[in-house]
């Protein structure tokens, strides 16, 4: 369903607040300072026609090398207005991600933070085409610097005269197991997910304050600390760094967002910290998590601590932003919640068909926010798009009430002894052990043979030894299937996770 004219630029949810008289409203809050949307929409319109100025054309791509801060957005939406392609793109890529990235896009421009700059031209150097660099700041030997294209660009720029169906932006997918893979987003794309989730599912108004400790370069933070504020006129929070526990939890206390978005990890690393149960979140209405599953005995905790709700939901890069989820009035916490209005789901088995009621199945979705393609991926996009569908890679089974419950993705689901096991269901039930900070489950081989192997990261000084294992395993004897327990238990010192927050575990496969 078209939310949008035919003809629309995605750009203009900036313009939309100066004609609702938000112009003097500040858009933007960082390390103590501030950005009306007045002088927001004037610093994209400058730096859309600063990348005229400088050659770039329309459709060409210009790669984002941004931590969290006003050059983020003011690249972004410029470009969109310029009818040019922003690449967002995580500032921790080392020299052989950036390569392949400037290759694989063609690469016109690159804007990036000072702290990247070397890095980013040292590759840039090499690339097949030239490629114009921009550094947010003061110019610099061999880059543009972004204050003085500002100061000196006209800021009279109409917005490009595109098509809703045109490409907007792409967003890079993790690229956990391989190549990232360039996601293609259309004009519309983001107007679709603020109509369909932020509206109707968190209610955002322009009284609202955001805060994302989900960088923007990533399709989750992008909607949460752009998209969505700037659509309802509301306050986006944006923090620099990296995002500690005890970091995010200062400007949550400083600031005094109303939506606060994270991730399991960091949630429960949250809780963990010194002192938690006495910082002060009441300026906090709702909270959200995706990304990964938020462990029950996450949300529990975070609701005896700070008396808070957490919308569990799942979305992803291909999808934009969530697009199944817990509701403030319906909620089942350890579920991913309902199909958010707009977007179908459906459950498969590994033959296509159907699945019976309450069994597990590969979820397919379809919604007005999916990707046109994949790029450079033809036979890729073959695989996941399916006519209006696209094939998510995750396992669910829907209950008798409507609710989604993950089971874990399609190649991490686990067969011993003929039967299927959930990774997740062992993983929760062994999250909830009061000595027990994080745990990832994967099957490795033994003699030939499938086992179940958990690695435990402990607290409260418990010491990962034998007999914490075999209490581990008669913990989940007490409260699953006989079979749902692990065989082999490890204690490292953490988990490994991708920049998001998200456990790798291929990595434990490897290893174990």
């Amino acid at each position: 369903m078209r939310l949008v004219s035919e003809r629309f630029n995605a750009s203009t949810i900036l313009d939309r607040n100066l004609e609702a008289g938000r112009g003097d409203k500040v858009a933007i809050r960082w390390g103590g300072e501030a950005l009306t949307y007045s002088q927001v929409l004037d610093r994209a319109c400058r730096f859309g026609r600063a990348l005229r100025d400088l050659g770039v054309q329309p459709e060409q791509r210009v790669l984002l090398v941004l931590d969290d801060s006003p050059a983020f957005p003011i690249a972004f939406l410029g470009a969109i207005r310029a009818g040019i392609v922003p690449v967002p793109l995580t500032p921790l890529a080392n020299a052989d991600e950036l390569r392949f990235f400037l290759e694989d896009s063609y690469a016109r421009a690159v804007i990036v933070d000072a702290g990247n700059l070397d890095k980013v031209r040292g590759e840039a150097t090499r690339a097949r085409q030239p490629v114009l660099l921009v550094a947010a700041g003061a110019p610099v030997e061999g880059a543009h610097g972004l204050d003085e294209l500002l100061e000196a660009a006209d800021p009279a720029l109409p917005t490009a005269d595109t098509h809703s169906d045109d490409m907007a932006f792409w967003l890079y997918s993790s690229g956990s197991t391989g190549r990232p893979k360039g996601v293609v987003h259309l004009q519309r794309d983001i107007p679709y997910t603020c109509e369909r989730y932020a509206g109707p599912i968190l209610g955002i108004t322009a009284g609202d304050v955001t805060f994302s400790s989900t960088k923007l370069y990533h399709a989750y933070g992008l909607g949460n600390a752009l998209s969505f504020p700037f659509w309802a006129g509301a306050t986006t929070v944006l923090m620099p760094g990296r995002p500690s526990p005890e970091a995010v939890l200062d400007v949550v206390e400083r600031e005094r967002p109303t939506l606060f978005f994270s991730v399991p990890t960091l949630y429960n690393a949250m809780l963990n910290s010194p002192g938690a149960e006495g910082r002060d979140l009441s300026s906090v209405r709702l909270c959200v998590s995706a990304a990964e599953a938020l462990p029950p005995g996450v949300w529990r905790r975070w609701m005896d601590a700070y008396g808070l709700t957490i919308l569990d939901g799942v979305g992803s890069t291909e999808m934009l932003h969530i697009y199944c989820s817990n509701t403030p009035r319906e909620m089942r916490p350890g579920s991913s919640g309902k199909p958010v209005p707009g977007y179908d789901l459906a459950l498969e088995d590994f033959d296509g068909n159907p699945v019976g009621a309450g069994e597990p199945g590969n979820l397919l979705v379809r919604g007005g926010s999916a990707l046109a393609y994949y790029w450079h991926r033809h036979e890729q996009t073959k695989r996941c798009l399916r006519g209006e569908w696209f094939f998510t890679g995750d396992r669910y089974r829907k209950d008798a009430d409507g609710f989604f419950w993950y089971e874990g993705r399609s190649d991490d689901m686990m067969k011993v002894g003929g039967l299927w096991v959930s990774p997740i269901a062992i993983e929760n039930t062994i999250g909830e052990h009061p000595d027990v900070a994080e745990v990832a489950v994967v099957t490795v081989k033994r003699d030939e043979l499938p086992r179940i192997k958990a690695f435990v990261v402990c607290k409260n000084d418990r010491k990962g030894d034998d007999a914490f294992a075999d209490e581990l395993r008669a913990w989940c004897k007490g409260r699953l299937q006989r079979y749902q327990y692990p065989h082999l238990v490890e204690f490292p010192d953490e988990l490994p996770k991708t920049q998001t927050g998200k456990i790798q575990r291929y990595k434990l496969r490897d290893q174990g």
